[in-house]
């Protein structure tokens, strides 16, 4: 599994951290726009939304529960993007993480609401800009693949 980021270290006692994260594709009037969380960490950070998985959690449970707390959106996962890993401090859980990160393409529901996260925004941005925006490297990555190869089948 590819990993972006921070290598891993040998000083740091590094606990597993699976996380689902959802690539939202908008319908109807939103066609063409993906939907992001924004956060003001280190200025202001362009996210796909999703989050860890908690114990006896599965990653779709834990993915519409993240997207839910982060956007105020429902959504519906279609299929399962690919995968990356990092090595990080988590400082919001005090502990040294090897991150999993599933990426699942998903369309959006309703708005159910606020998020629950009050330092989360969401925010609808063509895709292509939505792309360049992203501040996690691995997540950009995988989504530009997958949109590549879309536009490849689309042309073909």
């Amino acid at each position: 599994m590819r990993r972006f980021g921070d290598p891993w270290r040998s000083d740091a006692p590094y606990r597993e951290r699976p996380g689902a994260y959802a690539a939202i594709l908008g319908s109807g009037p939103r066609t063409g726009r993906m939907l992001l969380a924004a956060t003001p960490n280190e200025g202001e950070a362009f996210l796909l939304p999703g989050g860890g998985v908690d114990p006896g959690e599965s990653p779709l449970r834990a993915l519409t529960r993240e997207v839910y707390e982060e956007t105020g959106y429902s959504v519906q996962p279609l299929r399962r993007l690919g995968a990356f890993q990092q090595y990080r401090w988590m400082p919001d859980y005090q502990m040294w993480a090897r991150k999993i990160c599933h990426i699942y393409l998903c369309r959006a529901g309703r708005p159910l609401g606020p998020p629950v996260e009050p330092d989360h925004t969401p925010v609808w941005l063509p895709v292509a800009e939505a792309v360049r925006r992203l501040s996690v490297a691995g997540e950009r990555h995988i989504v530009s693949r997958h949109l590549a190869a879309r536009a490849r089948r689309t042309a073909a």
